[in-house]
């Protein structure tokens, strides 16, 4: 009986259009196979292409031969390493906070963070728009959740105002919004977390190694960074290896490995991850980084202007991630499996990821993409959306 509602279940995202399969990749350069047919790859994370950078790659590999493959526990029992605490001190002074904590995904760092931060009697005020970790993390603590519109924060302002708990209040956003690709207003979150002293927590796991000095993330491009109590990233998109970190004070970072459950009850990072994250924080603050964060700049820009031009509807912003909405997901998903036929690898975004209603192309670019390989997307997108009706 369990197994045939399980089927039924199955059947029905199917007819809905929500149904997912896995897509499998030879590799994550602008050039890839997708299940053996060749496309340009304009849906990747890896925005800085460092994914395939050779200085982390000799790092990887040589922490795995001097250090083994493992931790082989979690921190707290016998996993911290030394490169533990290297990466950890590295990110903090990169980031210009007191210390660093590392997790093992940005998914574990935002559950655990908000279910240690907050419980019964607390208040989380979260943008609505927000990923689904903050979401999750707040249903986990048991504390009250209140989502307020997106990046509304006149409603916020509203809903700080009419709140009479007593207890710790906590507001969370993105820095930038994944689907959408635009930036939280930062300077009215920490004066509205000040006036209502309410700790802040920014997701900044798109912005970081993108956006900023040294690509320090949203925080530091709207001179923010002193002001944010508790700053989340990953090392898996931009800065091309695995996990994440919250850079924070010495109080949070204590309170964290006492109370965070993602923490305290995982296996911690093995060292070629460690390593390799340790010399993309590296690479970020040095004239390479700065050329790539430039690259990938000027690349969104063209992208943008270009499906612009040719009269697509997508919005104006300064982030790689470029939404193409376009309403319905059959349609989405026809338009995403045309363009894969036509050499360009765009996955299609359907709820519950994105609201219903909003089904979408996310395009992304990369430093390593070219000018040509992106003008032959932007015209591929127009072409095809023009096939089916969508412009």
């Amino acid at each position: 009986m369990s197994m045939d509602l399980l089927v039924q279940r199955l059947e029905q995202l199917q007819h809905q259009q929500l149904f997912r399969r896995l897509r499998q990749l030879d590799r994550t350069t602008p050039q890839v196979e997708v299940a053996g047919r060749p496309a340009l790859l304009f849906c990747s994370n890896n925005y800085l292409g460092l994914a395939e950078h050779p200085v982390l790659a000799r790092a990887a590999a040589d922490a795995a031969l001097q250090y083994g493959t493992s931790s082989a526990a979690s921190r707290l029992v016998s996993g911290t390493l030394a490169l533990h605490d290297a990466l950890e001190q590295a990110v903090a002074a990169w980031k210009g906070t007191e210390t660093a904590l590392l997790f093992n995904s940005g998914y574990a760092a935002n559950t655990g963070c908000i279910a240690a931060l907050c419980g019964r009697g607390d208040t989380i005020f979260s943008d609505r728009l927000n990923h689904a970790s903050i979401i999750d993390g707040a249903l986990l603590s048991g504390a009250r959740l209140v989502r307020y519109p997106h990046n509304d924060m006149q409603a916020l302002t509203r809903l700080l105002e009419q709140d009479q708990s007593k207890g710790l209040k906590l507001i969370v956003s993105d820095g930038v919004f994944s689907m959408d690709g635009d930036c939280a207003p930062l300077c009215e979150l920490v004066d509205l977390a000040e006036q209502h002293q309410a700790l802040l927590l920014v997701d900044d796991a798109h912005a970081g190694g993108v956006l900023g000095q040294q690509g320090r993330g949203s925080v530091d491009l709207q001179g923010v960074a002193d002001r944010v109590a508790i700053q989340m990233g990953t090392f898996g998109k931009a800065l091309g290896s695995f996990g994440a970190y919250v850079a924070c004070s010495g109080l949070v970072r204590d309170y964290l490995i006492n109370k965070a459950r993602s923490l305290i009850f995982s296996t911690s990072l093995p060292p070629a991850v460690l390593a390799a994250s340790l010399a993309a924080v590296r690479l970020m603050q040095t004239d390479e980084g700065e050329r790539l964060r430039g690259q990938v700049a000027g690349y969104s820009r063209l992208l943008r202007g270009l499906l612009q031009q040719q009269g697509l509807q997508v919005p104006d912003g300064i982030t790689p991630i470029i939404p193409l909405v376009v309403g319905d997901a059959e349609t989405t998903n026809r338009f995403s499996t045309r363009l894969l036929e036509e050499g360009v690898f765009v996955q299609g975004i359907r709820p519950p990821t994105v609201p219903v209603g909003t089904s979408r192309l996310r395009c992304t670019v990369m430093a390593n993409h070219t000018p040509e390989q992106i003008q032959y997307a932007a015209a591929t997108i127009a072409r095809v959306g023009r096939e089916l009706g969508v412009c």
